[in-house]
């Protein structure tokens, strides 16, 4: 198979958010905060810094209006954060963030546990933060879950990924990233789940999120390359898991994207040795050891 691979790619650090939401130990804002500053002198451009949900529902993101007016904020950085509803968007408003995400799912049962509500009654109440951020010329990003399999369902079906995502783009997010929350895809499954999205989103608007539960999370990104996708969301050290779904190791490790990444050519502009301390402090701070199979090959 030849296929032509993007020369530039683009990591979205979901660390500092999706990494760190679920940690049982409260961080203090100081090693989140430096976090973030190691992370950006490491080279990374784009940062998912922090949440605006309820504090009732993840205690560990209530800090983040603190932490976004605490930031030293460096210029051509984007620092953005989820938004679940209008009063989080408000929120995330005020502290100056410079994007917002909205989430939903490509499975019902999924989207009932996760937010309480159906996949078409999550997309209606998007429409009022779009519609506002449109006004303030807040760029949103939206995101699917479980894309290649659900914790409760199973397999899910590729049409209803491309259609949760057209409507997300249709809506105005100006890219979908297409989340493996339980990490269960596999390199085909992945193909043939991008070749149905392909059909209604063209690939430049696509971004890829995938969880390394089962060790199948770079194969996968290599599909996404090999189909011209050049956006792959990433958590230094591997940081995060899903509270809804079993076993669900943490997101694909940075170090280990931009390692395959160098070794193919691709540039990310990230220093993985800058980055390789970022996620060594981080992981000092937990008290455990990084996921990253590069980090602890370099730190050995």
């Amino acid at each position: 198979m030849t296929s032509s691979y993007p020369t530039q790619v683009k990591i979205v650090e979901v660390g500092p958010r999706d990494g760190l939401q679920n940690e049982k130990q409260q961080i203090p804002l100081a090693n989140k905060l430096q976090l973030i500053d190691d992370l950006t002198r490491a080279g990374v451009k784009f940062i998912e810094a922090g949440s605006f949900v309820s504090p009732k529902w993840v205690p560990q993101m209530a800090d983040s209006s603190e932490l976004f007016n605490k930031l030293k904020r460096q210029s051509g950085m984007t620092y953005s954060a989820l938004t679940p509803n209008l009063q989080g968007y408000n929120n995330a408003k005020t502290a100056k963030v410079d994007e917002v995400a909205i989430f939903g799912a490509a499975s019902e049962t999924f989207s009932q546990k996760n937010i309480n509500c159906s996949i078409a009654e999550s997309l209606a109440r998007f429409v009022p933060i779009v519609e506002q951020a449109k006004q303030d010329k807040i760029p949103v990003r939206g995101y699917v879950s479980c894309v290649l399999g659900c914790p409760y369902e199973g397999d899910i079906a590729p049409q209803k990924v491309a259609e949760v995502s057209q409507q997300l783009l249709a809506m105005g997010c100006y890219e979908v990233s297409l989340g493996d929350t339980i990490g269960v895809g596999t390199p085909i499954k992945t193909q043939n789940m991008l070749d149905v999205v392909q059909q209604v989103i063209p690939k430049d608007k696509i971004a890829v999120h995938f969880h390394d539960t089962y060790g199948q999370a770079l194969a996968n990104i290599l599909i996404a390359l090999q189909q011209g996708i050049s956006t792959i969301d990433s958590a230094v050290a591997g940081l995060g898991g899903c509270p809804y779904a079993k076993g669900a190791s943490g997101n694909v490790a940075t170090e280990d994207v931009v390692f395959m990444l160098n070794g193919m050519g691709i540039n990310t502009g990230i220093n993985i040795d800058k980055l390789v301390k970022a996620g060594n402090k981080i992981m000092q701070t937990l008290g455990r050891k990084s996921t990253s199979k590069v980090a602890n090959a370099l730190l050995a």
